[in-house]
């Protein structure tokens, strides 16, 4: 198996020379962080149409960690074109975190489609160097489809009072689609900025230190199989 996973790796490496030589040249990185924002605007309408019943359950509540004065103050990491806003609780105070620049045109757009919401900033921001988001200001930290692209998972999951997540993650192994994530990772990481298909990210929410951790397995009823493998749920410090 593991000789065929090589091999076939191997011809995905020559088919795609074009996108690993801009790669090495430096300039990979900036095509992907140009186009990439067009592309999740596109996925994440497809996304949410097909999981809006998930979402809905997840953020149920929310509400339910405002502080005293009743207003729930959120961290999104990783928020990309805003996609979640729809889902949040009316007066929630939303500061979004995302190392792309370019998703604050969409961040606009999403904001002017949901009044609900009261819009504090958008930081230009890896989610393992957040110094510019004062400790202990938001209630919850969310993060979608982000633990898979983050380089160090556990410091994300230091932060804020409560923890929500819902992330594509790797197929049980043994199974076709757990052998396809791992021939197409090393290219999918690279398409899709840094996305990683073979994570394990429920290990690294297992590890971490919360006093109450939510977390579901499902397969996700989405077009891409590779990533209907899922979890979704919430921990609480």
């Amino acid at each position: 198996m593991e000789l065929t996973i090589f091999i076939l790796r191997l011809a995905i490496y020559i088919l795609a020379f074009p996108m690993y030589l801009l790669n090495f040249l430096g300039l990979w990185s900036w095509i992907c962080k140009k186009w990439f924002p067009y592309f999740l605007e596109r996925f994440t309408v497809m996304y949410n149409e097909q999981m809006a019943s998930k979402k809905r359950e997840l953020f149920s509540n929310l509400q339910e960690f405002a502080g005293p004065s009743g207003k729930l103050s959120l961290l999104e990491v990783g928020c990309g074109t805003g996609a979640n806003f729809k889902f949040y609780p009316p007066g929630c105070r939303v500061t979004c975190i995302d190392p792309n620049p370019n998703f604050e045109k969409f961040l606009i757009k999403s904001i002017a489609e949901n009044r609900h919401l009261q819009f504090e900033r958008f930081v230009i921001a890896a989610g393992e160097n957040m110094h510019q988001v004062a400790d202990g200001s938001v209630d919850v930290v969310v993060c979608t489809l982000v633990l898979c692209s983050v380089k160090n998972q556990e410091q994300i999951l230091r932060e804020g009072g409560a923890f929500y997540f819902m992330e594509h993650v790797a197929a049980e192994r043994s199974t076709w689609n757990s052998f396809w994530q791992q021939v197409l990772d090393p290219a999918w990481h690279l398409l899709f900025d840094g996305c990683n298909l073979t994570r394990e990210s429920w290990k690294a929410l297992e590890r971490a230190s919360f006093s109450k951790l939510k977390l579901q397995h499902i397969q996700a009823p989405l077009s891409w199989e590779l990533v209907r493998p899922h979890i979704y749920g919430y921990a609480v410090k």
